[in-house]
């Protein structure tokens, strides 16, 4: 049986083609492509790349000024985080939510909108693995085209569960049966028809917004278009700790905002979703308000 696409890449000895992370004595991190003959030069010295190839990964190399240096593979966060960009990507803490609660699972097939520059392509490719189907559209062709070259280079070539499309969703999505579906975007609302008819029922739709009236507006979308439940609506924060001795206390930096997810599951075809139940604030809706909720602020 054949190694999953890019397996190979995370274990063993390093090769060339490998790309390595350096970690200094200050925690920096450095990472490059391992090539034959080829020198690392940094301001504390040098070091061949064949000291490194045929290592064991996890192995430590000293510069020509006796500076130490921990080689290691670059794991998918750290990858992410240092690849070339040309549209912002999405956060490891916010990729590992949407492959939690939007289920990604092996073999699922998932509609991606938004791929920017392959952050979360990346993610969701290694977790549905070579039996699964992952569809991306992007509007940009510059983007699309740094996205491809990012997932190549992780995955040591093309991934044959990836299909990049450039172009609007809401135009050509021809997909059906469809497992998942995520849309990082500016405006997900305008892709809600679409995706609800190439949905199964009970797939997950997951949308990636910036901004609070971004998710206002397409939390309302899909409780108007009728074909999913009731929106969930989230955001995380990472906040790392300092531990040295006695001394534990919290960072002073942390990953706060970087966006909101929803999550919102589409039901059967004719069904309905259930009334609900909880009473929404007084002028959360306005007088001129007509969508689902249109109550004059006093509930149902």
């Amino acid at each position: 049986m054949s190694e999953p696409t890019g397996a190979a890449r995370r274990r063993g000895p390093f090769k060339v083609g490998d790309q390595v992370q350096l970690t200094d004595p200050k925690g920096r991190h450095y990472t490059f492509t391992l090539e034959a003959g080829k020198n690392f030069h940094t301001h504390k010295g040098s070091f061949p790349h064949d000291e490194l190839i045929g290592a064991p990964e996890g192995s430590v190399v000293r510069t020509t000024g006796n500076v130490a240096y921990l080689a290691l593979r670059p794991l998918l966060p750290d990858y992410v985080l240092s690849m070339p960009r040309g549209a912002a990507v999405v956060y490891p803490k916010d990729a590992g939510q949407i492959l939690a609660f939007a289920d990604i699972f092996p073999g699922a097939r998932v509609v991606e909108a938004g791929v920017g520059s392959g952050s979360l392509s990346s993610f969701l490719l290694r977790a549905i693995g070579d039996q699964g189907m992952l569809h991306s559209y992007e509007r940009r062709e510059d983007f699309a085209e740094i996205a491809k070259q990012n997932v190549e280079r992780y995955f040591g070539g093309p991934h044959p569960a990836w299909q990049l499309t450039v172009g609007d969703l809401q135009d050509n999505l021809s997909d059906t049966d469809v497992d998942r579906v995520i849309l990082d975007m500016l405006a997900p609302w305008e892709c809600l028809e679409a995706v609800s008819k190439a949905l199964v029922p009970g797939g997950i739709l997951c949308c990636y917004v910036a901004t609070t009236t971004q998710l206002a507006r397409t939390v309302e979308s899909i409780r108007e278009i009728g074909c999913f439940n009731e929106p969930t609506a989230w955001e995380t924060m990472i906040r790392n700790w300092h531990i040295e001795g006695l001394a534990v206390r919290p960072d002073h930096r942390m990953i706060g905002h970087t966006g909101f997810l929803l999550t919102a599951r589409r039901l059967a075809d004719g069904v309905e979703p259930p009334m609900r139940r909880r009473r929404p604030a007084k002028g959360a809706y306005g007088e001129d308000y007509e969508g689902p909720n249109a109550t004059g602020g006093t509930g149902r």
